[in-house]
């Protein structure tokens, strides 16, 4: 029977570019889950001087195509500037590996999405953000389903664990139903810090735990 991957595809998955975690990095994003089948974290140095991506790294969970193009989306950013780098399209990563089955054309998607929220977190960081809109109980909410829950592998809206959210003159309150300890109530407040701190119109995030 035929493979469904082309060689470089295999190649890339069997000896993928870039792998692993920056200590410290200037932009970090995780987009999909485990739950879903598909995750990928990415991972971003940037030259501050030239506004260059100087390193990329990535971390995958799932299938040949999501690590095949998690690779290839290093490999096409490094080096290039911030505003390159967000222009970077699926159908160029996918054209690169000379193909991905249709059914997995979505596994290019999601290591865009992680290079340019990764690229958006540096920017939040840094005050670069062009488009200031104003923080809603949406854009909240769409964040926070970014978090994961480690015991379901889900986010924590779709797990159904953020009970509150409350967006008032640039404090954000966030509760979730776990008691806070837990043992991955620690993890999980961190991972909604770093969701939420960067966003240029909040000046403090609570975190409430429903004991």
């Amino acid at each position: 029977m035929r493979a469904p991957y082309n060689e470089t595809v295999m190649e890339h998955f069997r000896h993928p570019h870039n792998v692993g975690k920056i200590e410290n990095p200037d932009g970090k994003a995780t987009e999909g889950s485990p739950a879903c089948g598909d995750m990928v974290s990415v991972y971003i140095s940037v030259d501050d001087a030239t506004k260059t991506l100087s390193d990329v790294k990535f971390e995958s969970y799932g299938c040949a195509s999501n690590i095949a193009t998690g690779s290839i989306i290093t490999e096409l950013a490094k080096g290039k500037t911030l505003d390159e780098a967000k222009k970077i399209t699926w159908k160029q990563a996918s054209d690169a590996l000379g193909g991905l089955p249709p059914i997995k054309a979505h596994c290019s998607v999601l290591a865009v999405e992680g290079l340019r929220a990764a690229i958006q977190n540096y920017e939040e960081k840094h005050g670069l953000i062009k488009d200031k809109k104003p923080t809603t109980l949406e854009v909240v909410r769409q964040r926070l389903r970014k978090v994961m829950d480690p015991l379901t592998g889900m986010g924590l809206v779709r797990a159904k664990l953020v009970q509150e959210i409350d967006v008032n003159d640039g404090v954000v309150k966030v509760v979730v139903d776990l008691p806070s300890g837990h043992q991955f109530a620690s993890a999980i407040k961190q991972e909604i810090h770093e969701k939420l701190d960067t966003l240029w119109d909040i000046k403090e995030v609570v975190i409430d735990f429903i004991e």
